[in-house]
C-alpha cells in the first residue's frame, strides 16, 4: 500500500477514535471546554440537549423526577461465626505409674471437684504408710519417756531434744507416705461432665496416660474474629446474642469476656471471646455459633442509584433547591440493592434528581414531576 494511503487511513482511524471519545465519554465535553473547544457541544448532540439549551435560553423549566434524600446507618451490626468451647476443660492424668484397679465413673456422669474417679494399685504405698506410722508411734512413746525422766532429772535436755526431733521427722515421713498413697487415687480437679473414658480397669498407666476428659459446661466460651473496623467499638461486657448453627431457633444472650491485644496482620481481624450461659446443658464444646453484636453505627445520606452520575472529577448528583439545579459531588460509601449511601453536602429531605438528568444543567430552572404520574407537575421548593 502506498505511503499516502497509509497516512490517510491512520488519520481516518484517529478521527473516528476522537469522535467516539467525544460522543461516548461522559466528561469529554468538559475537557474540550477547558481546552477552549466549544464546538464539541454542537458536534456531539445528546438526547434532550436541545431541550436543556432552549430552557436555558428561554427560561422555561425542565421537568424531572426527583426523590427526597433519606438517611441510613452502616457498621451498626456485626455477624461472625465462632467456635464454642467449655468454660473449663481438663485432661486428668495419674501422678504416678501403676495398674489401674478400678474406675468409679461412667462417661457422661457429673463429678464434683476432688471426687475420686479412678484408683491405682496401692499395696506398696499402704505398707510404707503403716511402717511410717509405727515409727512415729514409737517416737511418740520415746518422747513421753524422756519427758518423764527429764522431770526427775534422770535424762538430759539434749536427750529430750533429740527424741522430739526424731518424732518430727517420723511425722513428716507419715505425711509423705500418706500423700503418696492418696496420689494412687485419681481425682477430678474441677466440677464437670466426664467424657468417653479411653482406659479401662486393668490397664497399666503412666503419668502421661489420659484417664478422662472433664468439661465444665455451665457456660460456653465462643471464640470469634471481628474485622478491624469494629476493633475500637468492641468492649469487655458488651452484650451480644449467639445461635447454634445446628439449632438456629434458640437464641442465647451473652457478653464479651475477653479481647485480644493486637490485630492479626494476615487476616486483619481481632480475636474476641464471648461467654454465654448453658443452664440446660444443651450446648457442647466445639459447636459452631453465629454471633451478632449491635453498635451505634455511622449515619450517611441515602439516595437512589439512579441519581448517581459520573464525570471527569468522579461521582456527583443533581439537587433541586428553590427551583434551580445544583451539581453536588459525592463520595460513595456503600451500595445496596435499593439505595446508595454517600458522603456529600446534602441533608435529609433534600430533593435529588433521579430521572431527566440528561436535561439538567448547572443553575437551570427545573420542576419536579410527581412520581405517581399525575398530570399536574409540582414545582420544587427549597429544603
Amino acid at each position: 500500500m502506498a505511503t499516502w494511503k497509509q497516512i490517510v487511513l491512520a488519520l481516518a482511524v484517529l478521527a473516528a477514535a476522537a469522535f467516539g471519545w467525544v460522543l461516548f465519554f461522559p466528561g469529554a465535553q468538559d475537557v474540550l471546554s477547558r481546552w477552549g473547544i466549544e464546538w464539541a457541544h454542537a458536534s456531539t448532540p445528546k438526547p434532550g440537549a436541545d431541550t436543556a439549551k432552549d430552557a436555558e435560553n428561554t427560561g422555561r423549566q425542565v421537568t424531572v423526577i426527583a426523590e427526597q434524600v433519606k438517611t441510613a446507618t452502616i457498621n451498626d451490626r456485626l455477624q461472625a461465626i465462632g467456635s464454642g468451647r467449655a468454660k473449663a476443660s481438663v485432661t486428668v492424668n495419674p501422678y504416678s505409674s501403676g495398674r489401674m484397679t478400678e474406675i468409679l465413673v461412667e462417661p457422661g456422669a457429673h463429678v464434683e471437684a476432688g471426687q475420686v474417679i479412678a484408683r491405682l494399685d496401692s499395696d506398696v504405698e499402704k505398707i510404707a504408710l503403716d511402717k511410717a506410722m509405727a515409727a512415729r508411734d514409737d517416737a511418740k512413746a520415746k518422747v513421753a519417756r524422756f519427758r518423764a525422766l527429764r522431770a526427775s532429772n534422770a535424762a538430759t535436755a539434749v536427750q529430750l531434744s533429740d527424741a522430739e526431733l526424731e518424732l518430727r521427722n517420723d511425722e513428716l515421713t507419715v505425711h509423705d507416705a500418706q500423700v503418696t498413697l492418696d496420689r494412687r487415687s485419681v481425682v477430678s480437679p474441677i466440677s464437670g461432665t466426664v467424657g468417653i473414658l479411653p482406659i479401662s480397669a486393668g490397664n497399666y498407666v503412666t503419668s502421661t496416660s489420659a484417664i478422662a476428659t472433664i468439661d465444665d459446661r455451665s457456660s460456653i466460651l465462643i471464640d470469634f474474629w471481628v474485622p478491624e473496623r469494629f476493633a475500637s467499638s468492641v468492649r469487655i461486657g458488651a452484650p451480644l446474642t449467639a445461635t447454634a448453627m445446628a439449632n438456629p431457633t434458640d437464641i442465647f444472650k451473652g457478653t464479651v469476656s475477653a479481647i485480644d491485644n493486637h490485630i492479626d496482620e494476615k487476616s486483619r481481624t481481632l480475636w474476641v471471646q464471648a461467654t454465654i450461659d448453658n443452664p440446660a446443658d444443651s450446648l457442647r464444646a466445639g459447636m459452631a455459633f453465629q454471633v451478632t453484636m449491635k453498635f451505634p453505627g455511622d449515619t450517611y445520606p441515602s439516595v437512589s442509584p439512579l441519581a448517581i452520575q459520573w464525570g471527569t472529577d468522579g461521582a456527583y448528583i443533581w439537587t433541586v433547591k428553590d427551583g434551580k439545579a445544583t451539581q453536588v459531588p459525592v463520595r460513595i460509601i456503600q451500595r445496596n440493592t435499593n439505595d446508595v449511601l454517600v458522603d456529600a453536602a446534602i441533608a435529609s429531605g433534600d430533593m435529588v434528581v433521579t430521572q431527566g438528568v440528561q436535561n439538567v444543567r448547572e443553575g437551570s430552572a427545573v420542576r419536579v414531576a410527581s412520581n405517581a404520574g399525575s398530570q399536574e407537575p409540582a414545582t420544587a421548593t427549597g429544603s
